[in-house]
């Protein structure tokens, strides 16, 4: 029986699907090709918006008509948080949540022997364990994910991820080594470090973030340590100047903001203010040369004013992020900012979106521009048009290249000449 898995949402779901997949051909049930008839799909779904529910039905529904025959499975974010919501789609066979992927294969089975629905979606618990789920090779990938947290303790008020991920767990160190050095075994050069709350990685424990990047980073064959989206509250200056320490660590920090504006940040919950992240920043570019700041911006959220969208706006802008994904609040039954008062119409989300993508596209040219001239060691993924390699340099500078032979999996120099909307341009210079 042929397998396929969709995947919808962030790394760690990525990481997550390629855990369920790895298990089953692990167990004799090879991989569907892209456009082959799968005998089992599962769809890995995210539920951090509305948006993302409607396209984890959309997705669903059109996976079914693609294989009809197939038994569908639906895991994640979206069958945890909203589990009466996820059973309403009649094509969900199986349906898991966020804490037993490890029954899918039991799960599977009993499904093939009985033909019976099954809903199997463990309630979390404060003394909740850290799944250890193992991966050693990514399906058309040339860097590697590896989740090393899950959940959160923080609740902002806007957001449904701590019911549908539970409280902060952690992978143990040594569990982190052994999955490292069997990805440098498999040929990765780069392992990108994820967790749902990644700053508060091994707090149960008495670590810290730093200890799971030193012992990534102490893996012999791998070139490059990167970090996945991490809360700014947890980045004092002493951890910073540990962290720069490590040669290998990519400088390019994803971190979260939301709101540029301390009014708006108070009510979503947020435990730091503008002066705060700003000081982060600044310790980081300190620390790292030729940093990238990245980061993901909230706007129509409930109450925002037109005086707090033109304060974050302006912050956006001084900050000047390598990239922003700008996105507008959305609605979750459950979370506290559901029930409050001003919510914002769509055509004011829209309109915002609009004007915060136009501010940050520009800081994002500006960075590009900023990168011209430089020579920097380029991790090549695939070819995006015949001769031209698309690859990232260490601070995640999209970098395009023309070349007469593979380049997939090398790290190599690329001055940079050049940039468009989405892309360096450079030449090879080994």
């Amino acid at each position: 029986m042929k397998v396929k898995v969709i995947t919808l949402g962030c790394k760690v779901n990525q990481y997550e699907a390629e855990a369920m997949l790895s298990d089953l051909l692990q167990h004799g049930f090879p991989a569907a090709e892209e456009h082959e008839t799968a005998d089992v799909v599962i769809l890995n779904s995210c539920t951090v918006t509305a948006e993302s529910d409607r396209k984890v039905r959309q997705l669903f529904r059109r996976a079914k008509k693609d294989n009809p025959d197939a038994v569908m499975v639906l895991s994640g974010c979206m069958a945890q948080a909203f589990p009466e919501d996820a059973q309403r789609l009649e094509e969900a066979d199986i349906i898991l949540g966020t804490s037993n992927r490890k029954r899918l294969l039991p799960n599977l089975m009993a499904f093939l022997s009985a033909r019976q629905r099954i809903v199997d979606i463990a309630p979390h618990t404060n003394d909740e364990k850290f799944e250890d789920l193992q991966v050693d090779s990514f399906t058309g990938r040339t860097r590697a994910f590896v989740k090393i947290e899950d959940g959160c303790n923080r609740f902002c008020s806007y957001c449904i991820i701590p019911y549908a991920r539970g409280r902060v767990r952690s992978k143990a160190l040594a569990d982190l080594k052994a999955e490292i050095e069997g990805l440098a075994a498999n040929g990765y050069k780069e392992v990108v470090l994820t967790g749902i709350n990644l700053s508060a990685y091994g707090q149960e424990f008495g670590l810290h973030l730093c200890d799971a990047i030193e012992t990534a980073c102490a893996v012999e064959g791998i070139e490059r340590v990167r970090l996945g989206s991490l809360e700014p509250e947890l980045l004092p200056e002493a951890v910073i100047q540990r962290m720069a320490k490590q040669k290998k660590l990519c400088p390019q920090f994803h971190l979260s903001l939301q709101s540029g504006c301390d009014a708006t940040l108070k009510r979503m919950n947020r435990h730091y203010t503008a002066e705060d992240y700003r000081t982060i920043v600044r310790n980081l570019r300190t620390a790292f040369e030729n940093a990238a700041i990245t980061t993901d911006i909230m706007v129509g959220f409930a109450g925002e004013t037109e005086e707090e969208f033109a304060a974050s706006l302006a912050f956006a802008e001084e900050i000047a992020f390598a990239k922003v994904h700008v996105f507008a609040y959305s609605r979750r039954p459950g979370t506290k900012a559901y029930n409050m008062g001003d919510q914002l119409t769509n055509a004011v989300k829209e309109a915002r979106s609009r004007e915060m993508i136009r501010v940050t596209t520009e800081t994002q040219k500006q960075f590009f521009a900023e990168q011209t001239g430089r020579t920097e060691a380029v991790l090549f993924e695939r070819m995006v048009m015949p001769g031209v390699y698309e690859g990232y340099s260490m601070n995640y500078t999209p970098v395009l290249a023309s070349s007469g032979k593979d380049l997939s999996g090398q790290i190599l120099n690329v001055r940079i000449d050049s940039y468009n909307d989405t892309h360096c341009i450079g030449t090879i210079t080994e």
